[in-house]
């Protein structure tokens, strides 16, 4: 079990975990994940960490087949300015190693913004806390777990 699965047991919600083996070759964690479980890359979304105005830190999670705009997750996030964190402030912060790294279940729990292309999904799928780990779960279960909100994240 992962912080990410004891989470969203102790909600009670309603989720489905996928295993699968992964490559440590692979080019992307989220492509390789949509790819071995046979899943359309754009229900399968990443969960990234950005620094905010060079001080907080705050979750962007987005379908992997797109890029984020740091422009708009700054906007989303009521800042100026936008940048990825650095890894090992991530892995320190939420817990998880770079590619496994949960919106669920994190050491601290930090503004969560999940992409609105979601909005039309019946569930989506996110790491569950480890490569080779997602866990698959409805949009309003993944925002009320984290307390995060819909937001343009891409261009």
């Amino acid at each position: 079990m992962t912080p990410a699965i004891n989470t969203a047991e102790k909600a009670k919600i309603s989720f489905q975990i996928h295993e699968y083996s992964h490559d440590p070759a692979a080019q992307s964690y989220g492509f390789e994940a949509a790819e071995k479980l046979g899943v359309a890359p754009h229900n399968v979304f990443k969960t990234l960490v950005v620094a905010l105005d060079g001080a907080s830190l705050a979750v962007a999670v987005l379908p992997v087949e797109h890029s984020l705009s740091m422009k708009l997750i700054a906007r989303a996030a009521g800042a100026k300015k936008a940048e990825m964190a650095d890894k090992q402030v991530v892995q320190r912060s939420t817990g998880y190693v770079l590619g496994g790294v949960s919106p669920l279940g994190q050491k601290k729990p930090l503004p969560t913004f999940l992409h609105d292309s979601a909005k039309g999904l019946e569930t989506l799928y996110v790491s569950a806390g480890r490569r080779g780990l997602e866990i698959q779960l409805a949009p309003q279960d993944l925002l009320a777990l984290t307390r995060g909100t819909f937001a343009a994240l891409c261009q």
